[in-house]
């Protein structure tokens, strides 16, 4: 088979051909469709990511396609079954073995590159605005980085939860793409965020999945006892937080790592995405994808991710 693998960290990951793998015990294996990029690719590949394999490995993080075969202990799901799973590794192949109680099985009318561009994105956003800032209706949400594969969600799953979201994001394209989703409010992410924000009231929840001089302006922005939620540092800078700023305004920083709760807590994901795949199901969640290409241009995928030329997702097809 293909597989699009990391033989040394640091180095760039190549297309090489294996063995096709045989399921262990605990594991199901999958003929892959489709597998959703993410920004945790590019970090894993350089070695910078807080759950990177041991190399040699093969890139994608969560993929979607049909039950071939189980391993020797597992009863399910029924090989033939269409299923997500959040794997971490391996999704950048023809096949994969993965844990088969990472399993999600689709729903009907959910197919492959939308199966593929749901897990991760939307898992972050409702997790960390329903359970971790405990979101109301009528609250100001601002999310930067919004027309991203996290931010967008955060902007469609924030205004479902009944919130007012400022959307930040570079360029009228880009912009466009989060008013699209929902968002009430635009802020192009070259203009003076802090005084934006201040001016239509400020924030009371921030999703932050950039970073950098964003998060300072975000932070600068908070109304009284504001919750900040940092997600990811896209931009490449990781920020210190004054903690007499947070005693000040009384506000509390929540840190957001989805796949860390499979480890501790997989209640928290299991029933987020039980809600997530029955909002999918009534048409209220629409997955945006800018570009699909096949695993031959899983280089060219995630440089679209780098150069940031994407919106939402990118999906590799095998």
């Amino acid at each position: 088979m293909r597989a699009f693998q990391v033989s040394q960290l640091g180095q760039a990951a190549e297309l090489v051909s294996l063995d096709i793998p045989q399921p262990g015990p605990g594991q199901l294996r999958l003929k892959i469709q489709a597998c959703g990029l993410n920004f945790a690719d590019l970090l894993m590949e350089q070695g910078k990511y807080q759950d990177t394999p041991q190399a040699p490995f093969v890139l994608g993080m969560e993929v979607a396609g049909v039950v071939d075969a189980l391993g020797p202990d597992v009863t399910g799901p029924a090989i033939g079954t269409r299923v997500a799973v959040f794997g971490g590794q391996g999704g950048l192949a023809d096949y994969g073995c993965f844990p088969a109680d990472r399993a999600v099985p689709l729903p009907q009318p959910m197919g492959a590159i939308d199966a593929a561009a749901f897990q991760i994105a939307y898992g972050t956003s409702h997790v960390a605005l329903a359970h971790r800032a405990a979101l109301q209706p009528g609250e100001t949400l601002l999310v930067l980085g919004a027309a991203g594969g996290v931010g967008l969600t955060a902007v469609e799953v924030g205004k479902l939860m009944g919130a007012r979201v400022i959307a930040v994001a570079r360029g009228a394209d880009k912009l466009q793409v989060a008013a699209q989703a929902g968002a009430d409010h635009l802020i192009d992410a070259s203009d003076d965020i802090r005084a934006k924000v201040k001016a239509l009231g400020g924030a009371d929840v921030v999703y932050d999945p950039v970073g950098g001089d964003q998060w300072q302006a975000a932070f600068r922005a908070c109304n009284p006892e504001a919750r900040l939620l940092p997600i990811g540092f896209a931009a490449g800078e990781v920020p210190q937080i004054p903690a007499n700023h947070l005693l000040v305004k009384n506000l509390s920083v929540l840190g957001v790592y989805w796949g860390g709760y499979l480890k501790f807590r997989p209640d928290v994901v299991t029933d987020s995405l039980k809600e997530l795949f029955h909002w999918y199901e009534q048409g209220r969640l629409k997955p945006h994808v800018s570009h699909v290409l096949p695993l031959e241009q899983a280089r060219e995928a995630l440089e679209l991710l780098r150069a940031r030329k994407s919106t939402g997702k990118v999906v590799v097809t095998p």
